[in-house]
């Protein structure tokens, strides 16, 4: 049996578009007029909340409930980092409601700078699937330890497909040993999509990528008038295929 997962992910920085000012409105009103697409499955931001603690929110949550017809996985109060934040170190995960949550973890991953994962197991159509939402450091010596971290822990679970979204910071088309299966554990696959800087992308620092038997298609970078006023990055999206054959424990 075979299914499609639906995916956009996008680091919103913070709400700081390009003229310096933070504007949550604008990023709902650029999610809803150009980022947004019908039958996505799940919907992936970074930078969701500010770096600073309490960590903030900056989102209109409802606003993007509304918008989407997708639901905040992370309204319990366990699986935001403070009260006052929409997401877990700024990753947040909206999904259809129709895909079955099981299980959402929360991993700190080492570095001078908070970064963190969303670790969703879950179910569509019958078909279990891992989604990993996070955002990597910006440097390559932390984002190996981070990868490896990730790894352990899903090394740790049942077998399942996994998929990696986020904002990786891994400029190399290829990958990078970050990315590799000698760090994670399992072999990540997906097109390399240049995303950043926003206005001229040259560096495809968002990825989607998948675990086998599973395949990243219909991957692409979008853009638009407001997307460039409202962050630095371009959202990505992309359609991955699901295969029941990874649903055994």
């Amino acid at each position: 049996m075979t299914a499609h997962l639906s995916c956009i992910s996008w680091n919103i920085h913070r709400g700081r578009g390009s003229d310096g000012l933070v504007n949550p409105a604008r990023i709902l009103d650029t999610l809803q007029r150009e980022v947004w697409q019908a039958g996505t499955d799940t919907l992936i931001l970074q930078e969701a909340d500010e770096e600073e603690t309490p960590h903030i929110g900056v989102l209109d949550i409802a606003g993007v409930e509304a918008a989407t017809g997708l639901r905040h996985v992370q309204s319990v109060r366990t699986l935001r980092s403070t009260a006052q934040s929409h997401g877990f170190l700024g990753v947040i995960i909206y999904l259809q409601p129709e895909i079955t949550v099981e299980t959402i973890r929360l991993v700190d991953l080492p570095g001078l700078c908070p970064r963190g994962a969303v670790v969703v197991d879950a179910q569509k159509a019958g078909i279990k699937l891992r989604l990993v939402a996070t955002h990597l450091s910006l440097s390559q010596a932390l984002r190996v330890v981070q990868m490896r971290t990730l790894g352990q822990l899903v090394s740790r679970l049942d077998t399942r497909q996994t998929i990696l979204c986020g904002d990786l910071n891994e400029w190399r088309p290829w990958g990078g040993f970050a990315l590799s299966h000698r760090v994670f554990g399992q072999t990540l696959v997906g097109p390399a999509m240049r995303s950043f800087p926003v206005r001229r992308p040259l560096l495809p620092l968002d990825r989607i990528l998948t675990t086998a038997p599973g395949r990243v298609v219909e991957a692409r970078t979008l853009d638009g008038e407001g997307i460039r006023a409202a962050s630095d990055h371009r959202p990505i999206c992309a359609r991955v295929t699901l295969s029941a054959a990874t649903s055994a424990t």
